[in-house]
């Protein structure tokens, strides 16, 4: 009898030639404190939400390495050592501080996951009605510094060579999730996906139709207004925006992304969307580019092999790398 079940139980969930058509299916989540949303293409509902289900325990593995709200995690235990001692880490975290350092070093600081010791002295809820002083800015940044972030590959340590340094991984935690839980997805043959995480999407596969998946560019200054639909074709697009969150002072705005080089946050840009195989590049480029301006943001992206990037600026025109063809029906 339990054989006889077992080959009934296996011969539902066999795909039925001519039977059934693929479905999508969607599934909109708060992980890792901040909306996810995941869509399969998926035989049936049932078993699209199986699969998103499995991507979802993916990405809450990945928190519990990197997240530095956990005191039980690798990344937390690398902070409490800050100019104590090295910490041993899983090949996991070692290979993403690695990478992470690799940006830092090619951004010019501008991407710095050592920015976490930061002091907040910029208040972005309405309160602040001034600038802080010079001292204060400079005081802010005193423990950042990516090159103090020491590696040892043999013995596969991570090492903060002073007190009161750490490590965090919000300009690129999202983005390395994203691909770690479509990794999962195509090993175990789910057609088709996007795993966007606030705008941190990586896709594979088409839809059901045999579509490309679009990601529209939009307008800051009106979201429901698109500047153009790019597809994504097996690769990943992140944004970085100050649409939402900046302060005005004196006429001037500034944006909720700081320069960790200068402690002040930046300026001229509205958003910036960069385009490239990984979402954990596409994160942490998106992050630097709005850092470093529009004309040496775009001039780095022109260098990078298989990286794009669209920069819409303080007056709302559109500039992009040399790689990006607007759709002009659009």
């Amino acid at each position: 009898m339990r054989l006889f079940s077992l080959i009934l139980t296996l011969f539902f969930l066999l795909p039925i030639s001519g039977q059934q058509k693929d479905v999508t299916v969607r599934r909109t989540m708060k992980l890792m404190g901040t909306r996810f949303e995941i869509t399969v293409v998926a035989p049936n509902e049932d078993i699209g939400y199986i699969n998103i289900d499995e991507a979802a325990s993916e990405i809450r593995r990945i928190e519990k390495i990197i997240s530095s709200w956990d005191e039980n995690s690798e990344t937390s235990l690398i902070n409490k050592n800050a100019g104590i001692k090295p910490v041993a880490v899983s090949a996991e975290l070692f290979g993403l501080v690695e990478r992470a350092k690799k940006i830092s070093e090619i951004t010019d600081g501008a991407f710095d996951i050592s920015y976490a010791s930061v002091d907040n002295i910029w208040k972005f809820d309405g309160t602040m009605k001034g600038l802080p002083s010079e001292a204060a800015i400079r005081q802010s940044i005193d423990k950042i510094d990516h090159k103090k972030i020491i590696l040892d590959t043999e013995e596969q340590t991570v090492y903060l060579t002073e007190p009161g340094m750490k490590i965090g991984f919000g300009a690129i935690g999202k983005g390395y999730a994203a691909d770690r839980a479509k990794e999962l997805m195509v090993s175990k043959q789910v057609k088709a996906g996007i795993i966007n995480a606030s705008g941190d999407l990586t896709t594979w596969g088409t839809k059901v139709t045999g579509e490309k998946w679009l990601v529209g560019i939009a307008n800051p200054l009106s979201k429901e207004k698109v500047f153009s639909w790019l597809p994504v074709v097996e690769s990943s697009v992140a944004t970085s925006g100050n649409y939402e969150k900046f302060i005005i002072i004196n006429g001037t705005k500034y944006s909720h992304i700081i320069d960790p080089r200068t402690g002040y946050p930046t300026s001229g840009i509205n958003s910036v969307s960069v385009f490239a195989k990984n979402a954990e590049l596409c994160d942490a480029l998106a992050t630097a580019v709005f850092i470093m301006g529009r004309d040496s943001g775009i001039h780095l992206i022109n260098q990078i092999d298989g990286v794009e990037v669209v920069v819409v600026d303080a007056e709302n025109k559109v500039h992009k790398s040399s790689g990006i063809v607007f759709d002009k029906n659009q």
